[in-house]
């Protein structure tokens, strides 16, 4: 089985509207490549490195679907407002299927 790959995001949101209005938007490519939210704002601690007070992890069923997401007509539609209201850290990885301690 193909490793997953999932989108790490940090986000300052600066313009609440913007940011509701991305929200609003990436539904739908989310959705298409299979995107599955793992974490979701919620609780944090920052341990080391600079804070951002919005955290999220999207799970993708491969690191081509993640990919192929992030480049889609329809997210790039939704990032114009995520670019526009927040300051967002995003890296797309894959996912370790290998063997565990």
């Amino acid at each position: 089985m193909a490793p997953k790959g999932y989108w790490i995001a940090r986000v300052t949101v600066n313009n609440q509207a913007d940011y509701d209005e991305y929200r609003k938007r990436n539904v739908l490519p989310f959705a298409k490549y299979g995107g599955k939210f793992i974490v979701r704002g919620g609780r944090t601690e920052n341990v080391l490195g600079a804070p951002r007070p919005h955290n999220v992890v999207i799970e993708f069923p491969s690191f081509q679907a993640a990919l192929d997401c992030a480049n889609s007509p329809e997210y790039q539609a939704a990032s114009h407002f995520l670019k526009r209201g927040c300051e967002v850290d995003l890296v797309i990885i894959e996912g370790y299927a290998g063997p565990q301690p």
